[in-house]
């Protein structure tokens, strides 16, 4: 079994930063793609950011220039810096990762989800 933990959210004033971290750990053989998504009140999940197991990223545009992902495979970890922080990026902020892990002789891929973490802008 593997989890994913978050941390780092807050409550942050329009134009402050804030850096989000987020940990895999369990029987983890290797992790491919990685990503950050949010959900604000009364709207759908949306992906924020993703970064492939090769450093290849993307970004919605709305935050194109202001976030950043970066992982660190070592440590099984997905960061995301967020600079100029708007009130409309408030939302939860969730991280997840197509994990291979082991299964006995087996291995398997599976996408799991940490449980997210509050980001609070205020204008």
């Amino acid at each position: 079994q593997v989890q994913l933990v978050e941390s780092g959210g807050g409550l942050v004033q329009a134009g402050g930063s804030l850096r989000l971290s987020c940990v895999a750990s369990g029987s983890i053989l290797s992790i491919n793609d990685m990503g950050w998504h949010r959900q604000a009140p009364g709207k759908t999940r949306e992906l924020v950011a993703g970064i492939s197991s090769g450093g290849r990223t993307n970004y919605a545009d709305s935050v194109k220039g202001r976030f950043t992902i970066s992982r660190d495979d070592a440590r099984n970890m997905v960061y995301l810096e967020m600079y100029n922080l708007k009130p409309e990026d408030t939302a939860v902020y969730y991280c997840n990762a197509d994990v291979v892990e082991t299964l006995g002789i087996m291995t398997r891929q599976i996408n799991y989800w940490g449980q997210g973490t509050q980001v609070t802008v205020s204008s």
